[in-house]
């Protein structure tokens, strides 16, 4: 009997002095009341946001949708935050305990803001891309990547202080970390700073066609920090660094509004001057009066040189459409006519050809 008696005494005493001074009955109750809060979580999901997208939804604009989705997270972490408030507070904690749970509330506290901070960034968003004459939609993507990182570190630090990590030191040996790496890492700066020149300068973006002379022609799939994502005509993947759209030549091809066709004729020797003239003529004709050509930017035939087997006719001029097939078709239709013109005036092309006289003796 007395056996039991000691059992009971041990129990007694385990229950009221619980866990921090804490009793199990103070427990079990902030943990059911934790528990209510993580139920109310699950209503708050399935019927508040929802709610709340079915409305955003009727609306035309994509502001209120996105900022909706974006703040799920948040909402569904607000009732764990109001739980764990409202259960540590019923439950009676030494002195101690008390500043540890505090310190939790805080944290928890920070945390969510910081949170809500982080994703109302991304509808800012929307109301940055009325600025696109400004800034193209390549720079506001990173200025809202750049927005949220500097979020997470600012809440980071704040929640390191709440426990009482100093990051003045912390910082301060990041920074000479900092001057340590950058030496070493010159190149990806270099990338970095060419990356940000091309969306401020706005050389090109996502979806165009370009070409950097002996480096690559593709379009444009991505404007990453350090490099550029381009699939080439072949549907091979190529990642340029930015570097090389600063230091080179970049020749945006999508905006070619008015394609080139520059070629050099090649005719007979035999030909006559007359038939020179004539072809000459027929063909500047032609172009003039063809919807083809864009003649006000300029129109070029003329009797260029003698070359070695040939004289040579210089023919130039520009296409009106800014599409690359279009210029096909245009290039097709004109040596279609160039041949038709010289054969109808009696002459012929010329080809590379030697001569070959044997003296005898």
């Amino acid at each position: 009997m007395e056996l039991i008696n000691n059992f009971f005494d041990i129990f007694l005493s385990v229950w009221n002095k619980g866990i921090l001074g804490v009793d199990i009955f103070q427990i079990l109750i902030g943990i059911g009341i934790f528990l209510l809060f993580l139920i109310f979580r699950g209503l708050m999901s399935k019927l508040i946001i929802r709610k709340l997208e079915i409305i955003s939804k009727k609306t035309t604009n994509k502001l209120d949708d996105t900022f909706v989705s974006s703040l799920v997270g948040p909402a569904r972490f607000f009732p764990i935050v109001i739980g764990f408030f409202i259960a540590s507070y019923y439950m009676t904690f030494s002195l101690e305990g008390r500043e540890i749970v505090d310190t939790i509330n805080r944290t928890l506290i920070t945390i969510l803001i910081f949170w809500i901070i982080h994703q109302i960034i991304e509808p800012v968003s929307y109301v940055l891309s009325g600025l696109d004459k400004i800034l193209t939609k390549e720079l506001i993507g990173w200025i809202i990547k750049s927005l949220k990182i500097l979020i997470f570190i600012l809440g980071l630090a704040a929640v390191l202080e709440l426990w009482g990590i100093k990051i003045g030191p912390i910082i301060a040996g990041l920074g000479l970390f900092g001057v340590a790496v950058a030496l070493g890492a010159q190149d990806l700066f270099k990338n970095l700073i060419s990356g940000i020149l091309v969306l401020v300068e706005k050389r090109f973006k996502i979806g165009d066609w370009i070409m950097v002379e002996g480096i690559i022609e593709g379009i444009v799939e991505k404007i990453g920090f350090r490099s550029t994502t381009i699939r080439k005509f072949d549907k091979s993947l190529a990642i340029i660094p930015n570097f090389q759209f600063a230091e080179n030549a970049v020749v945006n091809v999508s905006e070619t509004s008015n394609w080139l066709i520059s070629w050099t004729i090649t005719l007979q020797y035999d030909s006559t001057v007359d038939q020179l003239k004539k072809i000459r003529n027929e063909i500047e004709s032609h172009i003039n009066t063809s919807e083809d050509y864009n003649t006000s930017v300029g129109v070029a035939v003329r009797v260029d040189k003698f070359s070695d087997s040939s004289i040579d006719m210089y023919v130039r001029c520009f296409t009106k459409s800014g599409s690359w097939n279009n210029w096909l078709d245009v290039k097709e239709r004109l040596a279609i006519a160039i041949k038709e013109i010289v054969e109808k005036n009696g002459a012929s092309f010329a080809f590379p050809s030697q001569s070959i006289y044997v003296e005898k003796k």
